[in-house]
């Protein structure tokens, strides 16, 4: 494993780079993603049957029977308990969306999609996820000229039931702010370790930082310096507790050349320096 990252990174191995299937508490798959990791490729999976734990960036999350959940490359997870659960997966790569299912997952405000399926939309989902299953053996190879409509759907239907219940919980926001904090929020996922300044996003988005400011604010109630700074420390609690990397090691992956900078900044934000957030961290989710 690359000493530059020590949290596992799972690589696509299917040719086609689309993968799918049905899983339980002993596929190979789920035993390994038992012990926390990335994913270089989007992830889903339905649960059909029981419950699964899984611990997302440090916060459990039970998932009953009907849940449905997507994870974007490189967000780190790990399965907790997934005895007597099983349901489908469907593991691809970004290429094998359309474009307009791409632009809608990756506009997506939030690092996971979790939905709690009615009857009817698990039902529909299932179908889906049989077709794409079945495909092979229909062709007796794989045909990316039915995949591909067929896993947009199932992605773009996924982000409309996501966005529909996020719209039933908040104030309503006019689509240029929406539009302008989505694009805002995915070039700080990019970009946050060479840009650090607000005013470096205005100019990317060819807009004021006092608009940017405005805009972001209205729509998560934080400042655009906030969200940066969130983005940041988010990564670095990831590579306290998952690496085995130095202070300085983290530093400098978070673009951060002084490392008593990034301990002011961090230890600022967290209220306790790196190496005592990493040996508090590690010894409560030990004890989880």
């Amino acid at each position: 494993m690359p000493k530059s990252d020590s949290i596992l990174l799972n690589r696509m191995d299917s040719s086609s780079s689309i993968a799918v299937g049905i899983w339980d508490g002993s596929t190979p798959g789920i035993l390994r993603a038992q012990n926390p990791h990335r994913h270089d490729h989007y992830t889903c999976m339905l649960v059909e049957i029981g419950q699964l734990e899984v611990l997302f960036d440090f916060e459990h999350l039970t998932m009953p029977l009907g849940t449905l959940f997507i994870c974007p490359p490189h967000q780190v997870h790990q399965i907790t308990k997934s005895v007597g659960t099983s349901g489908y997966y469907i593991s691809f790569e970004g290429r094998h969306l359309t474009q307009s299912a791409k632009d809608i997952l990756d506009a997506a405000l939030d690092e996971t999609i979790i939905l709690s399926l009615s009857e009817l939309e698990q039902q529909w989902f299932t179908a889906i996820l049989e077709s794409l299953k079945n495909l092979d053996n229909i062709n007796n190879t794989s045909s990316s000229e039915v995949q591909q409509p067929l896993l947009s759907a199932f992605i773009t239907q996924a982000v409309h039931c996501h966005e529909r219940r996020l719209a039933d919980k908040s104030t309503s926001h006019s689509l240029r702010v929406i539009g302008i904090t989505k694009e805002f929020r995915n070039l700080v996922k990019s970009d946050y370790r060479s840009l650090k300044r607000p005013s470096q996003y205005a100019e990317k988005l060819n807009i004021s930082v006092a608009h940017l400011n405005d805009v972001v604010k209205k729509a998560t109630g934080l400042s655009a310096s906030a969200l940066i700074q969130k983005e940041i420390l988010s990564e670095a609690q990831r590579l306290l507790y998952y690496s085995q990397l130095s202070i300085k090691e983290i530093s400098d992956q978070l673009g951060y050349k002084d490392t008593k900078y990034f301990i002011r900044l961090f230890t600022k934000k967290a209220g306790r320096s790196p190496g005592d957030y990493r040996k508090a961290l590690r010894s409560n989710l030990d004890r989880d």
